[in-house]
């Protein structure tokens, strides 16, 4: 008896919770579509097992926690559905959005830190959000029938790019794979195969782009494949538009500044808009920038 009476004290005693999260699409386009990501303000005490129960219970692609830091403006960390990764575009987008339409911060500049590094964030008059993006790393690249069967398209389909495929980091590891035009939307991943190529390789997933029409007001639309990470498409990626105006400054537009503009998620139904700009010098690139705006849903109560 006296057993069962101590176990019904130390049930009564477990810790509930009920966390506010917000939830805010990233980069949409005229306040439509875009990519949702829940916000997680005054998260310093949640451990990690907290915060990815409360992702798991959001549902969206990542969730972003934001906590004190002694020495920048906010810490945030990122999780998907699965797991914890170091960076994110489109939930720090919605971080910042958050805290500037709540009244926590005003117009400016700010600094995040992240397990990508110290990144800067600019908050305009408008509410559009600009983050600095790690510089990129290139970590090498892949033949074109490494990548076309995970992609459901034939070897000599991604060779008519002449394009190369490669490994770039502005924050996370993304394939960059260009595809003629009229293929993007014809894409169709293998999910386990894929799954299993990014671990092998180390890499998060696959962003596909093929180039729009010198008349358009767009450089590129994308596609971004993360099944390794719990995201089997996502209509906007912050991180890896940032590698692929990296990618594009390098291969297509080799010059000191360029300024893009690129659409993701139209196969999704949900087109999202994303601008980025990569600054370069004699000693290579010095500053990637990548930016849009926020559209904010609501509000969920999640309770742990």
């Amino acid at each position: 008896m006296a057993q069962v009476q101590y176990l019904v004290f130390n049930l009564s005693m477990e810790k509930i919770m009920t966390i506010t999260a917000f939830l805010v699409n990233s980069f949409s386009a005229n306040n439509t579509g875009g990519n949702p990501a829940g916000v997680v303000l005054n998260a310093d005490k949640l451990t990690n097992a907290e915060k990815l129960t409360i992702a798991k219970e959001i549902g969206f692609s990542e969730t972003a926690f934001v906590a004190q830091d002694h020495e920048v403006d906010f810490a945030v960390s990122f999780f998907t559905t699965t797991e914890e990764v170091d960076f994110c575009g489109h939930a720090t987008l919605a971080v910042f959005a958050t805290l500037f339409e709540q009244g926590l911060l005003k117009p400016g500049y700010y600094t995040q830190r992240t397990k990508a590094g110290l990144l800067g964030v600019t908050i305009a008059e408008d509410g559009q959000v600009t983050m600095e993006q790690a510089l990129p790393k290139y970590l090498g690249n892949f033949a074109y029938d490494d990548l076309a069967g995970l992609l459901g398209l034939d070897e000599t389909t991604l060779a008519e790019t002449g394009l190369p495929i490669d490994v770039i980091t502005t924050g996370l590891p993304d394939i960059i794979v260009a595809v003629p035009n009229g293929y993007l939307d014809k894409i169709v991943i293998d999910e386990a195969a894929l799954s299993e190529f990014c671990q092998q390789h180390n890499v998060i997933g696959v962003h596909a782009f093929e180039l729009c029409e010198e008349q358009s007001e767009l450089t590129a639309s994308c596609r971004n494949f993360a099944p390794l990470v719990g995201i089997p498409e996502e209509s906007a990626t912050g991180s890896a538009s940032g590698a692929l105006a990296c990618y594009l400054s390098k291969h297509v537009f080799v010059q000191q500044e360029n300024h893009f503009k690129f659409e993701q998620g139209r196969a999704m139904g949900c087109s999202s808009h994303i601008s980025a700009s990569v600054y370069s010098d004699e000693q290579g690139v010095y500053k990637v920038l990548v930016g849009g705006y926020a559209n904010h849903l609501g509000t969920q109560q999640v309770v742990i």
